[in-house]
């Protein structure tokens, strides 16, 4: 029986689920998987968390929410979720709470709709231009210190601080700002990882009643 339980939003849309369940997966975790439909642009109302929100993870005893929790608590199980050199796990983490806390103009301005790839061109706001400027120059200087040969920030191997940008790559992906060549590379590696392939189609295969007007039809 799974240990434990994983609470998501809709996997076309919830881009904060998608950060805990890469972590989760990465981590092995036996855990059921239970996916809330989203009912409102901006919101991710669940019955299960102690705060309403998704992703909520229960895990052999143990409530965790919010996903840069969920990242940690993964690697208290699975250490390799961060890099193994203390100077890049440091940055690793450092880099993934900037995520976390930040970059409210991009989130904003090009929500995430795995289903919606015709968004190209939108949400390029002054904000949003910013913050990817930021984050590109963050990917690059991250890749350049740490990434070696592998195709993923820190190396060979997708980790906590890709989780905790994924659905960043998924919305340039959605509405495919300009981006350098360094930029480019590191999304279609991790467009192209097995388990965002997986969750993806898992998007892909939610109802048609789990829509939302707000989502598909952006101005």
């Amino acid at each position: 029986m799974p240990n434990g339980r994983l609470v998501i939003g809709n996997k076309r849309y919830s881009s904060w689920s998608l950060r805990g369940w890469l972590a989760v997966r990465l981590a092995g975790l036996d855990v059921e998987e239970i996916v809330v439909p989203l009912t409102g642009f901006g919101t991710e109302p669940s019955k299960y968390a102690p705060t309403g929100l998704v992703p909520y993870l229960e895990h052999d005893g143990n409530h965790v929410w919010e996903s840069l929790a969920i990242v940690e608590y993964c690697a208290e199980i699975v250490p390799a979720i961060w890099p193994a050199d203390h100077a890049a796990r440091t940055h690793a983490r450092v880099i993934a709470t900037e995520m976390h806390g930040g970059f409210r103009d991009l989130r904003t301005a090009m929500p995430m709709n795995l289903g919606r790839p015709d968004f190209a061109g939108r949400g390029r706001t002054p904000g949003a231009l910013a913050d990817i400027a930021r984050i590109e120059a963050l990917w690059a200087d991250t890749r350049a210190r740490f990434g070696g040969a592998g195709p993923y920030l820190f190396g060979e191997a997708l980790n906590g601080a890709d989780a905790m940008y994924a659905p960043v790559v998924a919305r340039f992906a959605i509405n495919q700002p300009e981006l350098s060549p360094v930029s480019r590379a590191y999304c279609q590696a991790v467009m192209a990882h097995p388990l965002m392939v997986e969750w993806h189609r898992g998007g892909a295969a939610e109802p048609a009643e789990w829509l939302r007007e707000p989502y598909e039809n952006l101005q």
